[in-house]
């Protein structure tokens, strides 16, 4: 599990146990005062889309969790050589 996927697993649970918590509807219903966790789960998504900024992204990185992998080819050529042995250059000699 890489750090993005966690922080959307746990954005997404806290909407639902939020949602869950405040919505009158719910059969787990406490208080509507849980909504207030929703949008501040929302605004703070909103957020770090702009500024990168996500206080769980940096917890989790200090407790040694991988990144996500780049989609750049270059960057997955360059992982494959590695992974058996060659130089990153001979994997521009296959493109």
């Amino acid at each position: 599990m890489t750090v993005n996927r966690i922080v959307r697993i746990v954005a997404g649970f806290f909407v639902l146990v939020s949602l869950a918590l405040g919505v009158a509807a719910s059969p787990l219903y406490v208080s509507s005062y849980w909504l207030w966790f929703t949008a501040f789960v929302g605004a703070n998504l909103f957020q770090s889309g702009f500024t990168t900024f996500c206080p769980l992204d940096s917890i989790l990185r200090r407790l040694g969790v991988p990144e996500a992998v780049a989609c750049d080819p270059e960057v997955t050529a360059n992982r494959a050589n590695r992974a058996s042995g060659r130089s990153a250059r001979a994997g521009a000699e296959y493109r």
